[in-house]
């Protein structure tokens, strides 16, 4: 029987202590750290554990070359059927790459990498493991993504399925089919056998994580990973998870809306915070081909307190509606409350708006959301967000055609914003007819009346002259 040791590692950041603690020496977090068991290696008799080797031995032969010396090997990248999932990946599949898909249970991780191995498979090798559901679980519901509404059978290419959880099992199929993608549902469902502990913990998430890569990167198999999140939203495992794959994707949408967002906040093959849009159909996952129009609302019925911003993810510009609601409160402090916009943010613009302009806010609820479910986090959102505030304050309307972009400061001023050139054209694209922008960063726009400001009393009074 293998000898075995035990070690405590934590299941926030993955530190390692050789004894228990209630709170982990790294991330200080409490009743973080959990036992695990690892074998042992035998040291060969006669072999001494440690060699110390003399800094004036022989010299070595040079193993590190000049970036001259590499060899450049272009690589092309793998249409994956879909241009949604190809935009957050950096223009495709990139071979021997490493991607972890993360979301919340029933979001849509499962149904789109299933069309995404689909369409793959019509023109290469894929290796869909399924280590939560069995085949037949898995043939039904491609049954129901592919099947034409004529009831024509689709046809399934080089689709291949593999029902398992053991680790060593996973490698031997890679090794022996050698996919060009392979896809593996889920993570935390993976077994090691030479780990004594249970499937999901840390030590067993991590060493499955690190076997997958380093075949990954041998055999240049695009390897897609799928992992469980937490209740907070965050890719449950520890925290070098995340930093040995080279792009990690969150899946996000809103239980109650039919659409979903697909978020790149790593990617070591192009830009991060890329945004690609899906919706949930009868046939699965279908891709969102002007997702400006989701987030729009109808700009037909005027109602005061809506004002349109542009805002950016990654190198896509969003045209957004924000909707806010000030009223009189019946409690002794007022209520603020936010739905897509950063509550902080929201707070800081109503202290700047009773300080800097003059509107009474702190006895009045404020309400402020995005349209569409869309989290904006950006700081070129709060032009937008103290112009709706200060329209439903005053009951005024703002013009249907007029988009605003800029970032508050704490005195009052409107500060610069980043890609303002590519925000306004896709307003022009849109039909919008006049913009407010900080002052400095004037752009012409052919079709497009800008005004500049430098102070956040001058955009109001812009917004609100009609």
């Amino acid at each position: 029987m293998a000898k075995t040791r035990s070690i405590f590692l934590c299941n926030q950041c993955g530190a390692e202590s050789s004894q228990y603690y209630g709170r982990c020496p790294q991330c200080q977090g409490w009743n973080t750290l959990v036992e695990q068991a690892l074998p042992v290696r035998e040291v060969a008799a006669g072999r001494a554990t440690s060699q110390r080797r003399s800094p004036l031995g022989p010299a070595q032969p040079r193993l590190a070359l000049t970036l001259k010396e590499i060899q450049d090997h272009p690589q092309t990248r793998l249409p994956s059927g879909y241009g949604e999932l190809d935009r957050v990946l950096g223009g495709g599949i990139v071979p021997g790459s490493l991607v972890l898909l993360g979301g919340d249970p029933g979001i849509g991780k499962s149904t789109l990498l299933l069309q995404m191995a689909n369409q793959l498979a019509q023109r290469q090798r894929v290796l869909y493991i399924c280590a939560e559901e069995s085949g037949q679980q898995v043939k039904l519901r491609w049954q129901r993504l592919t099947t034409e509404p004529g009831g024509a059978a689709a046809d399934q290419g080089d689709l291949f399925l593999l029902p398992e959880i053991d680790l060593e099992t996973i490698l031997a199929e890679l090794q022996s089919l050698r996919p060009t993608v392979a896809v593996i549902d889920s993570i935390q469902a993976l077994y090691d056998a030479r780990l004594t502990s249970a499937p999901g913990s840390v030590s067993q998430v991590r060493e499955c994580t690190a076997a997958l890569m380093q075949l990954a990167k041998r055999a240049h198999i695009s390897l897609f990973i799928v992992g469980h999140v937490t209740k907070e939203g965050a890719i449950a495992g520890p925290k070098v998870l995340e930093h040995l794959v080279d792009t990690v994707l969150y899946f996000e949408g809103d239980r109650f809306a039919s659409h979903r967002l697909l978020r790149s906040v790593k990617n070591r093959f192009g830009a991060t915070h890329e945004l690609g849009v899906f919706e949930m159909v009868n046939q699965g996952l279908a891709e969102v081909v002007n997702p400006s129009a989701l987030f729009l609302g109808n700009r037909q019925e005027q109602v005061p307190g809506i004002a349109t911003i542009v805002a950016c993810e990654g190198t896509r510009p969003l045209v957004v509606e924000l909707q806010s609601l000030v009223s009189p409160t019946s409690y002794s402090s007022p209520r603020r409350s936010t739905t897509g916009i950063e509550f902080n943010r929201l707070l800081q613009i109503l202290a700047v708006l009773e300080k800097r302009i003059g509107v009474p806010l702190s006895k009045l609820d404020a309400y402020v959301a995005a349209a569409g479910g869309l989290m904006v986090a950006e700081p070129a959102a709060d032009l937008g967000v103290a112009v709706a505030v200060v329209a439903s304050f005053r009951d005024r309307l703002v013009d249907p055609e007029l988009v605003l972009i800029g970032e508050v400061g704490l005195g009052g001023q409107v500060r610069p914003v980043s890609q303002l050139e590519l925000r306004l054209k896709e307003a022009v694209k849109l039909g919008f007819k006049r913009a407010i922008v900080p002052k400095g960063q004037a752009i012409q726009i052919e079709g497009l009346d800008i005004v500049a400001v430098a102070r956040l009393v001058d955009a109001i009074a812009q917004a609100l002259a009609t």
